[in-house]
């Protein structure tokens, strides 16, 4: 199947060569070209370049894109999205003052969620997702990461696991899994912290690698969940277990989990609200890709991750929505790459490559994903028409998009 679309108004992250990611200064550089030509065969980009330099092509389909703009579709690095029911009580309850912790102490945030999975089946939680699922593609999104850790039981974890799997089966969006079971530590173990650890590690993890059923490994590093040795603790497992770490730090406290995802070479540590110097200075020259979730502070009223002061210090940031029942229920990647702009002050540039090239780094697939670059997957965004690529984050309520592509196919 051969796609062509023309007369394009602006092509957005075109990159000639591949590059994984772009970090500093580099940010602030987002390659178009304007009136356009992008072709697709099957569900590769198969080449792109100016109006001008077109040559007859015989094409299965043509796209009229005059006055669109067309731009890779949105990687997003960390999600949450396999869960059932939902926390709106806990909405009500942030807005009558209660804070995430006192909501959590009153056996709400990650163990209410984990309540609802472990009494729902795997094919209603299936049901649920899948719904996100399909959401979040016809908003843009072409590749996403889905993380466990509702489950915080052996059972649950790995019901959670083959969900995803089902999911990435089933569509055409590229998922990567994720295993959170140090989530949160479940009331039963609450006295016996080493024994729920011993549990993740011993029980969990080699079933995990045995049914090969996640990518990565993630730990929930912070003040009354899991400390820095826990954490450390469970990425050297995973390690060996062959899941590469990608670790929650810094969303309420700054006690030392960015030095230890770098120093167990994670690919990417996420959240980030709370930065210090040392936390900004130990990133540089690393492989750790920092992202920011910036509609997860929108949602509970916490600060937004720092990105001018990070990207000055030249390191890259990515941005990724944070799904989850709790603190961002929305996977609205348009949503974010706007909230970036008008609340972190990332330009334009900065945040579009954020949500594409960076966000692909941050789930290891920049190779296939993140950029209009030949032989990279089809998966695109055509805008309606609109006046620049500025609008898409500037008219943060409008629904800018005409069409998704996905693996090279129409999303619908």
């Amino acid at each position: 199947m051969i796609t062509l679309i023309t007369n394009i108004k602006e092509l957005l992250q075109v990159r000639d060569t591949s590059i994984a990611k772009v970090s500093g200064v580099e940010m602030a550089v987002l390659p178009t070209i304007k009136n356009a030509f992008l072709l697709l065969q099957d569900n590769l980009i198969a080449d792109f370049g100016e109006m001008k330099n077109l040559t007859e092509i015989k094409a299965d389909k043509i796209i009229d894109a005059t006055g669109k703009i067309v731009l890779p579709a949105w990687c997003d690095s960390h999600t949450h999205i396999v869960y059932a029911g939902n926390r709106e009580q806990e909405f009500v309850d942030r807005i009558n003052g209660f804070t995430y912790n006192e909501i959590a102490n009153r056996g709400g945030g990650i163990l209410n969620s984990a309540k609802k999975l472990n009494e729902t089946s795997e094919k209603e939680i299936y049901e649920q997702s899948k719904i996100r699922l399909k959401e979040i593609m016809r908003l843009g999104t072409g590749a996403v990461e889905i993380k466990s850790g509702y489950g915080l039981t052996v059972k649950g974890e790995l019901k959670m696991l083959r969900i995803i799997q089902k999911l990435a089966q089933n569509y055409p969006i590229t998922i990567k899994a994720t295993f959170l079971g140090a989530h949160a530590i479940p009331l039963e173990f609450k006295t016996n912290r080493k024994g729920y650890i011993d549990s993740v590690i011993n029980e969990m993890l080699p079933e995990i690698a045995k049914y090969k059923l996640a990518d990565f490994i993630d730990v929930f590093c912070e003040t009354d969940y899991f400390t820095v040795a826990e954490t450390e603790q469970i990425m050297k497992a995973g390690i060996i277990f062959g899941l590469k770490p990608k670790i929650h730090v810094n969303q309420f406290n700054s006690i030392g989990g960015v030095q230890a995802g770098v120093k167990h070479n994670a690919l990417s540590i996420d959240h980030l609200e709370l930065m210090t110097t040392a936390d900004i200075e130990v990133l540089k020259k690393t492989a750790t890709m920092p992202v920011a979730l910036p509609s997860c502070s929108y949602f509970l009223s916490i600060p937004y991750t720092p990105a001018r002061e990070m990207i000055t210090a030249g390191l890259p940031l990515a941005l990724a929505t944070d799904y989850n029942p709790g603190s961002t229920p929305s996977g609205n990647m348009n949503f974010v790459v706007a909230t970036a702009c008008i609340k972190m002050k990332m330009t334009p540039e900065e945040a579009i490559n954020a949500a594409t090239l960076n966000g692909a780094f941050a789930m290891g697939i920049s190779a296939t994903h993140g950029s209009i670059t030949i032989g990279k997957k089809a998966n695109l965004i055509i805008t309606k028409p609109i006046s620049s690529y500025y609008q898409l984050p500037y008219a943060f309520g409008s629904n800018l998009i005409d069409l998704v592509f996905i693996e090279g196919k129409k999303i619908s």
